[in-house]
Order: C-alpha cells, then sequence, then structure tokens
C-alpha cells in the first residue's frame, strides 16, 4: 500500500506501480488499470483527494529482465 510520505510526495506511490499507465491523450496523460480511469494529475493523487485516503490498488511492478542486468 503507498503512503503519502511529505518528502518524496505521492508521486513514488504510482511510478512503480503496475497498474500506473502513460496515455497519448494530451489532457490526461496518467491513467490507472486497477480503478480504471485518466487523469491530469497521478492517480494516486487523484485518490487521496477524493478519498482521503492512499490508493488500496497499488502493487509493485514486476522486475524487467533488463533491470536484472545492471
Amino acid at each position: 500500500m503507498a503512503r503519502h510520505d511529505p518528502e518524496t510526495g505521492p508521486k513514488s506511490g504510482c511510478v512503480d506501480c503496475r497498474h500506473f499507465f502513460i496515455t497519448q491523450e494530451p489532457a490526461r496523460p496518467y491513467g490507472c488499470r486497477a480503478m480504471g480511469f485518466k487523469s491530469r494529475e497521478l492517480p494516486c493523487t487523484v485518490v487521496l483527494h477524493s478519498s482521503g485516503e492512499p490508493c488500496l490498488c497499488r502493487e509493485p511492478r514486476a522486475a524487467s529482465p533488463e533491470s536484472e542486468r545492471r
């Protein structure tokens, strides 16, 4: 579960989540597959502002074979 850290902000909660994606829409550049929406703000920020709770759908991305080689 991602938590809102004042130093790193909620951004770290989405960037490494397996449900997060970048859209091709300039008006709504970020999306969450788990919750099924796109927005101008990062999805974890939208969830935090609308519900007052951190995102409960966050799942870490699986390590890619390329990152294991480095």
